[in-house]
Formats: structure tokens, sequence, C-alpha cells
């Protein structure tokens, strides 16, 4: 992790602007909150996870559990926005050397279709496996979770949060960019203003899910927030 990064359980003294921390197993329940709070209006979650049957909340919250789990288990890095002494907004990076395969991930698996059902964890390999397709050979952090809570929405912190995750990206020698994908098109001119080119889209029922690539000295666009 990038030098003068915090850790989320340390008390930030006398913290009056935004900081960035890096979080572990103690930021746990506080980054499962935001990102269900993230993703549980998100149309690629509501195809994947059906919203339209009953228990899909409860789906959303074992997924984004068991994923938490998984990626703190593979020790990925996880960075996040501090706030008032509240943590705001989080991420999880995928390392470009993890190339994660969740279809090999058996105790994932096994979880997941005990908590999430057989049907949306099928639908969510699928989708992961087209994501893994369309990555660029090698070198490519991923960004499988990100989320800034709603309370905290439109103050610049999601700038904030990936400015800092495209900065560990690039200092990574090995490293060639970064993929995220979003089911919201009203982000498309934010992840663009960062530099962000489609790599394509991926068909979810009467959704579309877009899949953006960041290369590593990408410049962000001139006049972007």
């Amino acid at each position: 992790m990038t030098d003068g990064m915090a850790t989320a359980d340390k008390t930030l003294e006398g913290q009056r602007a935004p900081a960035i921390v890096r979080l572990d197993e103690t930021a746990f329940n506080e980054a499962k909150s935001i990102l269900y709070q993230a993703y549980r209006h998100e149309p690629t979650f509501q195809y994947l996870f059906d919203h339209r049957k009953p228990g899909y909340d409860k789906r959303v919250r074992a997924t984004i559990r068991e994923l938490l789990n998984l990626y703190f288990e593979l020790n990925q890095d996880a960075v996040g926005v501090m706030a008032d002494y509240t943590l705001v907004a989080v991420a999880f990076i995928g390392e470009p050397e993890l190339r994660l395969n969740l279809a090999q991930q058996l105790s994932w698996r096994i979880r997941m279709v005990l908590t999430a059902g057989f049907a949306s964890t099928r639908r969510y390999l699928d989708y992961h496996e087209k994501i893994r397709g369309m990555l660029p050979e090698e070198g490519t952090y991923q960004l499988p979770m990100m989320g800034v809570h709603p309370k905290y929405q439109n103050r610049g912190y999601g700038r904030l949060l990936l400015s800092s995750v495209e900065k560990l990206c690039s200092e990574n020698p090995r490293g060639n960019g970064l993929v995220l994908d979003t089911g919201n098109s009203r982000y498309l001119p934010f992840y663009k203003s960062e530099g962000f080119r489609s790599l394509g889209t991926i068909r979810l029922g009467d959704y579309e899910d877009f899949v953006l690539f960041r290369e590593a000295d990408a410049p962000q666009m001139a006049g972007a927030e």
C-alpha cells in the first residue's frame, strides 16, 4: 500500500479533511454496510440476484459478505475514505497476479449457494467469467467492489477514492491498468472524465453492464471536476 495511508482502526486525530485509509478485517461490518447500500439498487445486482423474487436483500447481503470474506482471505488490497471520523467509501482491488477465477473457489461457491441460492450463484459466476474474458491478457487490476454511502454521495469522495486506487495501481511496474464495470449508465461521464474507455458491454436480461478500462498512464480529461 502507498506510504502515508492510515489504517481504519486507528483514530485520525484532528481530522478535518477526508483521509484515505487502508482497510483490514476490523472494517468488515462498515464496509459490508456501505457496499450493500451502494449495490442494492444497482441494475446489475438487480438482475443477477433477481430483485423481483422474495429475499432479494438477503441475497445481496450474502453475496457482499462472501466476497468480502474471500478478498480478505486472499490478502487483496482494500482502501477507504474517512470523513468526520466515519468510513464513508470503500474499494476492493484485485491484483493483476491474482486473475481470480471464482469458479475454482470451492468453499466460496458452497457458501454462496447456501446463502444466495444456486441460481444467483450461477448467474454471478457466468457474469464474472464474461468480465474475465474481456480483460487484457496480463497486468490488469480489477475493481470488483467500490461504493460510497448514499448519505455521503455528491461530495467528491468517489473521485477521491478512485484517484487513490489509480495511484496504487500505477505504482506496480507489472500493472498496465484498471478494469471496472457498472450497470448505471449515469456513471459513465464520471468514469470517462477519469480516463476510462469502454471494453464493451455485457447483456444481462433487460440490463446492460458496461466494462471499462483505464491504462496505467492515462490522463484525466481536462476540465474534470
